[in-house]
């Protein structure tokens, strides 16, 4: 799943440790989402769009197979 999860992080001047913590999950769950290797649960994709004020869909889009 694509996400702009690293720029929203990067625009508050967060680290993943930091956001990590106001999420309520380790770095390595940050890390892993933000390189597309994890798909969060629905209620973490709740928090994250919560947390920076966005709906899920402006953070998250699925990728489009060709």
């Amino acid at each position: 799943m694509k996400n702009t999860l690293k720029a929203l992080r990067a625009e508050r001047d967060w680290s993943q440790a930091n956001l990590a913590e106001k999420l309520g999950v380790s770095r390595q769950t940050v890390n892993a989402i933000e390189t597309e290797k994890y798909d969060p649960s629905l209620p973490l994709a709740f928090k994250i769009a919560e947390l920076f004020d966005k709906k899920i869909e402006e953070i998250f889009s699925p990728e489009r197979k060709k």
